[in-house]
């Protein structure tokens, strides 16, 4: 788990491969089932019905007996009951990716045209804005993870190794 940019998707895959476990993406897998995108849902069904679906599916997956590292959308822990039904699953672990408001401004930023979420946001000063408002509204939730790791100034495989350490 943790905010948009904080590298969720590509750990997750990395964690999973050296576990040689599956990888889910939430976000990717609700895609599949829903066919539609991400934006499309919000668009045409709303977040209600977004949040809804997000629940099955979480549950879905987490009741699933395979072995699996799931990458959270960013809002997921924060909504409904979803982190409790996370720290019930079975043989399951939390991790919060956590990164500064200023790193995920930057990284948000390059790649805003990619998120329309963020189609507003013109200068990096409003991303701050932007990201520190939903980062101060979300923190309480990550921060219930089981394993915190800053991965501000870590690379890949080291936020990797963090994350075996904590978890074996």
């Amino acid at each position: 788990m943790g905010y948009m940019a904080s590298g969720k998707s590509v750990i997750g895959k990395e964690l999973a491969k050296v576990l040689n476990f599956n990888f889910v993406d939430l976000d990717q897998y609700i895609v599949e089932r829903e066919q539609l995108t991400i934006t499309e849902i919000f668009t045409v069904k709303g977040e209600i019905y977004f949040r809804k679906k997000e629940h099955f599916y979480l549950k879905e997956i987490l009741n699933s007996s395979e072995k699996k590292v799931v990458a959270l959308g960013g809002g997921t822990p924060c909504y409904g009951n979803n982190l409790k039904l996370i720290h019930t699953a079975k043989n399951t672990k939390s991790i919060y990716l956590k990164s500064s408001v200023a790193e995920l401004s930057k990284r948000l930023f390059n790649e805003k045209h990619t998120r329309p979420l963020l189609a507003h946001v013109e200068t990096l000063t409003q991303m701050d804005e932007f990201v520190g408002k939903h980062l101060f509204e979300r923190q309480f939730y990550y921060n219930q993870a089981h394993i915190t790791v800053n991965v501000e100034k870590l690379e890949k495989n080291e936020i990797v190794q963090v994350i075996l350490r904590n978890l074996f």
